[in-house]
């Protein structure tokens, strides 16, 4: 918003001698950087009064994890507010508001995602948490079936919209890593748009286009959901993902980087550095009350959204094979769920793990809450790192 009224009033601010001091909210990493700040400030200035409000309305945790050792381990997260994704999505949503281009159509479409998303989370986690005192009988949360409908719904949704806006191939590639979007080329001020694909680079059809966003952002959501389950950890991860993401939107928005490290150039999607920002800062600013013991949880309300985000912006800026390392530990802890529950039905009642999703097994097998947290952060930024050194390697 602030961005477009400045662009608006950008002769009347010239004559009264402002240009100069405003002029830097044109350059996408300045305003990303301060999405950053924003979002941090804002999640810092109402956490307190959030959960003062969530603590009044009951919406406390009630953990029940199917198995008696773990729940005597994580007996003392009981009464601990949950939904606390509120804080979250509101800070990214006003750091949106005011520092991105609200013109711009990914920015318009990340807007879709966030709302889609938190609403569906936000009633889910209602249902659960207000279940006992309403009518005996009352369901306790969305049937499983149910969210996947909406995530699937919306995930159709960015993959008919993002098609339908790409201006270029090179909007549409399968960008694999170590292949060459473009072929090398000397970079000098007469660079060419659009820029010439190499000729192994595969364009996709509009079906398999829009298969990709509907498998990611549905299946990144339930991922990060998976992975909210100790104190700190799933906000970390997010952050540290969210940061790569937003190094990745600003290369790939930009002509000459894009042709420099040969990655698909996406017209308009730097904007979304300003999105990834307000990850980055939401979720930093989240851990002051979340690291253990947690003050709050963000619930389904911000892990849904917050999955779906990530998907999203790897999406849109043909990054979605790099988000698998970027986002390994979400792959990692999906991937435990559904080998236990294969091989559970399969071999009648034996596991792979002691419990899933995986860290709950480390943590049953000795590891503390803070061991499992710092270990699980410390693969995520080596993996973040892995994946941008994966840039140069083309």
């Amino acid at each position: 918003m602030l961005f477009n009224l400045i662009d608006h009033f950008q002769d009347k601010l010239e004559s009264l001698g402002l240009w100069p001091y405003l002029q830097v909210l044109y350059q996408e990493e300045f305003r990303a950087l301060a999405a950053v700040l924003l979002a941090f400030i804002l999640v810092m200035c109402f956490g307190r009064r959030t959960i003062a409000w969530l603590v009044r309305m009951k919406v406390g945790d009630a953990p029940e994890f199917n198995h008696s050792d773990l729940n005597d381990l994580m007996k003392s997260r009981g009464g601990t507010p949950t939904m606390g994704g509120i804080l979250i999505c509101g800070a990214i949503l006003v750091s949106m508001l005011l520092l991105a281009d609200l013109s711009n159509r990914y920015v318009q479409l990340a807007i879709v995602v966030l709302l889609w998303l938190s609403a569906l989370g936000a009633f889910d986690d209602w249902l659960k948490l207000t279940a006992a005192r309403r009518n005996p009988g009352s369901r306790d949360g969305l049937f499983p079936w149910e969210k996947l409908l909406f995530q699937l719904g919306l995930g159709l949704v960015v993959g008919v919209f993002v098609f339908q806006a790409a201006g270029a191939p090179d909007a549409l590639v399968l960008n694999l890593p170590f292949q060459r979007t473009y072929p090398p080329a000397q970079l000098d001020d007469t660079l060419q748009l659009p820029m010439a694909l190499s000729p192994s680079v595969l364009v996709l059809p509009g079906i398999v286009f829009i298969a990709i966003a509907v498998f990611f952002i549905a299946g990144f959501s339930n991922a990060v959901n998976l992975t909210d389950g100790m104190d700190g950890l799933a906000a970390g991860i997010i952050a540290i993902s969210a940061l790569v993401l937003m190094v990745l939107a600003w290369l790939g928005g930009e002509p000459r980087a894009s042709a420099f490290l040969m990655i698909p150039y996406v017209e308009g999607s730097q904007e979304l550095t300003v999105v990834a920002g307000a990850m980055v800062g939401a979720c930093i600013g989240f851990l002051w009350f979340n690291v253990s013991p947690a003050s709050v949880f963000m619930g389904d309300t911000g892990s849904l959204p917050l999955g779906g985000l990530l998907a999203y912006i790897a999406f849109v800026t043909r990054q979605e094979v790099l988000l698998l390392v970027i986002g390994g530990v979400f792959i990692m802890e999906i991937g435990s769920v559904v080998m236990q529950v294969s091989f559970f039905k399969f071999t009648g009642g034996r596991r792979i793990f002691r419990c899933s999703p995986i860290h709950h097994h480390f943590h049953l097998g000795g590891w503390s809450e803070h061991q499992v947290v710092l270990r699980f952060w410390l693969i995520a930024a080596i993996l973040a790192m892995i994946a941008l050194a994966s840039l140069k390697l083309r």
